[in-house]
């Protein structure tokens, strides 16, 4: 692929939030990660995650759900301790296991009735194996020679065995592309300010997000899910970001999209489907969008399927993919505005 006929990759966040919308339902969720004990320690992962019900323009809003953990991480992305709220049985199996698409399949076979409820726990552990993947991101922003460091440490053959395993593993790193082939500035590929994600006009629009001294690297989502009654839609309007804190205070982001989607409220279906790429790290990255046309007349309750099914390895984006997948609790999102309306 010729790279230099691509236009450069989006660098435009979309933050703040919007306000929230009466008769609306807003999942937000965040992955906060620090090192406490340098480097060269284990990692700690801060899960947050709340569902909230605007009632009216005015009002404050009612928190239908709300879930947090803490958990630690060795550098072979090993679950060494975790303890969440509210406190389930099913968190202790989480001990021992290893961040990756082994854990996705742990957490449905281990706490099927917080997914089966669409319980906001559930996400944002999901959400485990795709944050610890990245995160590690955030030493580069305190660190210029971050990748230099971390060359040696690994020594040159398990390094190039690592960026070996890179290739086609999504749409923007198959072969031939910038982000393998080594022709990108690595100090362009993050450059974007990530913004904020609270909107001042709405200071309830978000839940606390853990902050800490020095690195630290955050995943957040926002889905806020309305209701067009007359026309028998179910809306939504989403976002993704991952971003990191640089030495000045402010955060730089390396993926964000927003996505918006109508879904047919009565089978399911989704009608339409709109991802927005706002901040990428290579200028192929924009390309995956296109293939999740594939999802328009999927049932959204099993679009976690359809997105493995359909958006495998370079057919997709992961980190698109990740925000697709999370849409299948909309559903359960949209039940809950006619219930807290006839509550």
């Amino acid at each position: 692929m010729v790279t230099s006929t691509l236009p450069p990759p989006p660098r435009s966040t979309a933050n703040p939030a919007p306000q929230r919308t009466a008769g609306s339902v807003r999942r937000t969720t965040s992955i906060d990660v620090s090192w406490p004990d340098g480097l060269d320690g284990q990692r700690r992962f801060v899960g947050a995650a709340r569902d909230l019900w605007t009632p009216l323009a005015g009002e404050d809003g009612l928190t239908l759900a709300e879930a947090r953990y803490e958990a630690r991480m060795s550098e072979d992305k090993t679950i060494t301790a975790i303890a969440a709220q509210p406190d389930c049985e099913a968190i202790a199996h989480l001990v021992g296991a290893r961040a990756g698409g082994h854990l996705r399949g742990l957490l449905r076979e281990v706490m099927p009735d917080m997914v089966a409820a669409a319980h906001p726990l559930y996400i944002v552990l999901d959400d485990l194996s795709g944050t610890a993947l990245v995160s590690s991101f955030a030493w580069s922003q305190w660190h210029p020679d971050w990748a230099d460091r971390l060359r040696e440490k690994l020594g040159e053959a398990q390094h190039a065995q690592m960026m070996a395993q890179r290739v086609n593993v999504c749409w923007g790193l198959q072969e031939g592309n910038s982000g393998v082939s080594g022709d990108v500035d690595p100090e362009k590929v993050a450059s974007a300010d990530a913004g904020d994600l609270r909107n001042p006009a709405d200071p309830l629009g978000w839940h606390d997000l853990a902050e800490d001294d020095g690195p630290g690297f955050r995943r957040a989502r926002r889905i806020d899910v309305t209701r067009d009654a007359e026309a028998g839609v179910i809306l939504i309007d989403s976002a993704f970001q991952d971003s990191a804190k640089r030495r000045d205070g402010g955060r730089v982001a390396i993926h964000e999209y927003r996505l918006t989607a109508r879904v047919d409220a009565q089978t399911l279906e989704v009608l339409s489907l709109e991802p927005e790429a706002r901040i990428l790290p290579f200028s192929e990255c924009p390309g995956a969008t296109a293939n999740t046309q594939r999802l328009v007349g999927c049932n959204l309750a099993e679009i976690r399927e359809d997105v493995l099914a359909q958006l495998r390895g370079p057919e997709g984006c992961t980190h698109l993919n990740d925000a697709l997948r999370a849409l299948a609790d909309v559903p359960a999102l949209a039940a809950r505005i006619e219930g807290s309306v006839s509550g």
